[in-house]
């Protein structure tokens, strides 16, 4: 039998941190109390926050007819797996009120994974890094300020790079 010492086996049980980024988006009510009790809740449910971008103010994007929306992006150290830390934003989400009546429609908050590690994820209900995120300059933008040599695991751009190639010309402004 091997003799493994009480320094390895603490080691070997502890949980492998991985490094996400989130985008946090909202432009209903309150909006930055939204933003700021996202945060708490993903915090408290999801990981530990490394960095936080400045907020912006957006233009709409998809369903331009709606309220401007504040966008702010994270990166977050977590021990969940992509799924079980989508089921975590989802239930954040659903905790703060946010109903899903109409795509790209009107919400209180919305939270997106724009990447977790390098890992490439295509299930029907996730998909890593998040397929939009180099055609939107509201998250290229947020994400640029906190990752902006992150790569792009299919593209092979950093986020820089992306943001830099964007045909999105919608409006983001500091808020």
């Amino acid at each position: 039998m091997e003799y493994m010492s009480s320094s390895t086996l603490k080691q070997s049980a502890l949980p492998e941190l991985n490094i996400a980024a989130l985008l946090l988006g909202t432009n209903l009510g309150d909006r930055l109390s939204h933003l700021d009790k996202a945060s708490g809740f993903i915090e408290q449910d999801a990981g530990t926050i490394l960095e936080k971008s400045s907020v912006y103010e957006t233009a709409p994007w998809g369903i331009t007819e709606q309220d401007n929306f504040l966008n702010c992006a994270i990166l977050i150290n977590t021990i969940l797996p992509p799924k079980h830390l989508l089921d975590q934003l989802l239930s954040i989400e659903k905790r703060l009120g946010r109903e899903r009546t109409e795509k790209w429609g009107p919400r209180i908050i919305d939270i997106d994974i724009l990447y977790y590690n390098q890992d490439i994820i295509n299930e029907p209900d996730l998909k890593i890094p998040h397929p939009f995120m180099q055609d939107r300059r509201f998250t290229l933008v947020t994400l640029n300020e906190i990752s902006s040599n992150w790569e792009h695991p299919i593209l092979k751009k950093t986020v820089s790079q992306m943001l830099l190639d964007c045909k999105d010309d919608s409006l983001v402004w500091p808020y």
